[in-house]
Formats: C-alpha cells, structure tokens, sequence
C-alpha cells in the first residue's frame, strides 16, 4: 500500500462531494418564483453553482452574472456574463464585476427575486466601494490583514464597512426585491455574515468592533477609509433569506467515511481548526509520535481529521500558502517515522498566490528536501514552503475543484511496522 497515494485518494474523494451542484438544485428545485429572476453567482464555486440553477431553473433565469477567480470558469454558461477576477486581492475586474452586480440588483419590483449563489473568495471578486474609498484603500487594508495574521472574521468586519455590496448592502439595495441567497460556507462557524461577507443577508458585527480591529492590527487607512467605517451596515432585511448549503463539517465527515472504507478508523479531531499555521503543523506531528510510540488513545491504523482555516505570520519574502506551510512544518517532526503521511490542502484547489492546492509530506520529506540541495529551516523561516515542497516533490496540486468549504488535514497512520 502506497501512503501517500491512499491520502491524496481519500483527500479528493471527500472534496469532489463537496461539489455545491447537489445542494444548489435540491433547494431551487422546492422553490417558487413570480416575477423576474436575476442570477448573481460569486465565489471560486461561482460557476458550478451557476451551472447547477441554470440546469433547474432554465429560462425562468431572465439574465445574471458569474464572478468567479481567474482560472476557476469551465466555459459559457448560457447568456450568462462570466467575469474572472482577483482574489485573495481586489482588482479592477472585481470593480468592474461589483458594478455591474449592483446594477443587476437596480430597479427590481417586489415580485423579482435576486438569486444570489454564494461561495468563499467573493469578498475579493466582487467589489464596489463607498464613494471616496478607493482600489488601493481595498487592497491595502486586505493585504495589511493578511500579513498580520488576522482571521476571516475581523478581515470582513473592516472590508464590509467600506463597501456598496457587502454586510448586507447589497440587499438593501435591491429592495424591494426578494433576496435569496444559497451559501456554501469556507468560515468556521458557518456565519452566513461572513461568507463573502454576505452581500444578502445582515451584518451581525458593528462599526466599534470594527473600529476595534483596526486598532489592534494597527492598521493603516486614508482618512475617506477610516470615516467610511462609522457608516453602519443594515441590521435587518425584510425580504432576505438565505440557505446553508454545504461547509467543513459535511467534507470532514466524507473524509472519514472514505478512511473507514479503505481500513483506517476515522477520527475527526475538530472542524473548527483556527490557529497558527505551524502549529498545527507540529501539533499533528507529534499526535504521529506519539501513536506510533503506542502512547495514544488512537490506535493504527487510523486516520486523523480536521477541517478549519489556519493563518500564517509573514516574516520571510517566500511563496507558499497556509496549507503547504502546516504541511511543511509538520514535516519537521515526522523525520524518520515511518508508516505517517500528514495531507494539508484547500478545498477549493488553490493554496495562497500557488497554483498548488496545499502539501504531502512523511518521514522522508526533509530527506529529499536535503538531496535537493535545500535547507528545510531556512525555507520555513522565509514562508517559501511552496518551493521546499516543489524540490521535495510534496506539492498538492488538483487545479479548481469547483468547490470552496475550507481546508482539510488528514494525519493517516499504518498499522506498526
């Protein structure tokens, strides 16, 4: 048996039935509609969900727009306007696809429904910001919160409050039409505020908390950005709704009944996994030693799971993403053990600024790393796991999964050897 095959088997088993196709069609399929019916797609699953309501939907679908990021767009999809755009950072094309989004929603009467499909990354993809606020206040204010380390959360409690379509304005704006909206969550929690940062549904966080975040992050912005954040996000939408779809906890489960079927008892360890990057890493790791000492309660061979979004302190100028640097570190305390293979990937197929979905590593990765002429300390000290696990050959790269519900590790242990 090949480890290492046998974790990327189960990896992507568990993420292609996370496909959002089935969860889109099962609620349009119930619903009813009277009047006009406007599609706006957004995330990296923007397409196959678009798919999905134009196979149910068909013609009742009058006209709408896919966003989606570069790359992740299958082909045509009927009469429907396809835009590319930038994630993790806005770019022009995410300005020009919030234009045209907030126009679709423009002049609807009581009897339309804007149907919105929401996946993770449509924070970036689709953007309109308040008047005075700019591009670069955009992408300044994501990129300095990334760099910090911020979560999810406290990047969009900032990034709502300088926007037209976010935090519920969006569906503010196209009252007095119908808004609904059918989420596939990438957050922890599955706060429906938070995905994408809710363009159709209302915004739980508050201008203090905000304000809270920016002081703590010591964050810089130009005095428009910083007046546009006591401008409050609607709190209530009559003719809102939303549905959850799909998220972590669905794909840690199809994890877990993958490894039961192929002879690894399953654990799933938490779907809630928020801390540093390198640290789950290591804390993975030493779960490995330990079982394989016979120290554990999980006996081999299991599998170890957990679902959830690490971040990552920049320090270095290197290239690499939250998965591929877990993954890189974790290989740190794997050296030499046989018989573990610890997997680290993005659902959706991408892994930071990469085109790797995330990384593979065992007890012989910082072995290769070596003969390769690399040195493993240096390439984690400058966040360049990319390139470490390039030379090591333990890169994850799966291309778009038209999906977006996390990331998963897997930490599969053989029998003893």
């Amino acid at each position: 048996m090949n480890l290492r095959n046998l974790a990327l088997d189960v990896a992507l088993e568990a993420v292609g039935r996370m496909n959002p196709r089935e969860g889109v069609m099962r609620i349009l399929e119930k619903e009813r509609f009277s009047g006009e019916v406007v599609l706006l797609s957004l995330g990296k699953a923007g397409w196959s969900m678009a798919e999905a309501a134009l196979e149910v939907l068909g013609s009742r679908i009058s006209r709408g727009l896919v966003v989606t990021k570069y790359g992740h767009s299958r082909g045509p999809l009927g009469d429907l306007e396809i835009i590319e755009a930038g994630h993790p950072l806005p770019d022009q094309n995410s300005l020009r696809a919030g234009e045209k989004g907030f126009a679709l929603a423009e002049n609807l009467s009581s009897e339309d429904t804007l149907l919105l499909l929401v996946s993770g990354g449509g924070s970036a993809l689709f953007e309109l910001p308040l008047e005075g606020v700019t591009l670069g206040d955009m992408e300044s204010l994501t990129g300095q919160l990334l760099r910090a380390g911020a979560d999810i959360r406290e990047i969009n409690s900032l990034r709502k409050r300088l926007s037209r379509v976010k935090g519920g304005r969006l569906a503010e704006w196209a009252f007095p039409a119908r808004v609904l909206s059918l989420l596939l969550s990438d957050v922890l929690g599955d706060y429906p505020d938070d995905i994408a940062s809710g363009p159709g549904v209302p915004d739980a966080g508050t201008c203090e908390a905000a304000r809270e975040v920016l002081s703590r992050y010591k964050i810089r912005l130009s005095p428009e950005a910083r007046q546009a954040l006591d401008k409050e996000t609607p709190k209530e939408l009559p003719r809102g709704e939303w549905r959850l779809i799909g998220g972590v906890g669905l794909l840690c489960e199809a994890a877990a009944r993958e490894c039961r079927s192929r002879g690894f008892a399953p654990w799933i360890i938490t779907t809630s996994l928020a801390c540093e990057a390198r640290e789950a890493g290591a804390f993975f790791a030493s779960l490995a030693r330990t079982i394989r000492r016979g120290e554990s309660s999980f006996s081999p061979p299991c599998a170890l799971i957990a679902g959830g979004e690490t971040v990552v302190h920049l320090h270095g100028k290197g290239k690499g993403g939250r998965n591929q640097e877990l993954a890189l570190a974790g290989a740190f305390g794997l050296e030499n053990l046989p018989g573990v293979v610890l997997l680290s990937l993005g659902s959706d197929g991408t892994d930071g600024p990469t085109e790797a979905a995330g990384g593979r590593v065992d007890g012989k990765t910082l072995e290769r790393l070596r003969r390769e002429g690399g040195n493993p300390r240096k390439f984690l000290e400058d966040n360049d796991a990319y390139h470490a696990l390039k030379l090591s050959g333990d890169l994850v790269i799966t291309g778009p999964t038209g999906t977006n519900v996390n990331d998963l590790i897997l930490l599969l242990v053989a029998e003893s050897l």
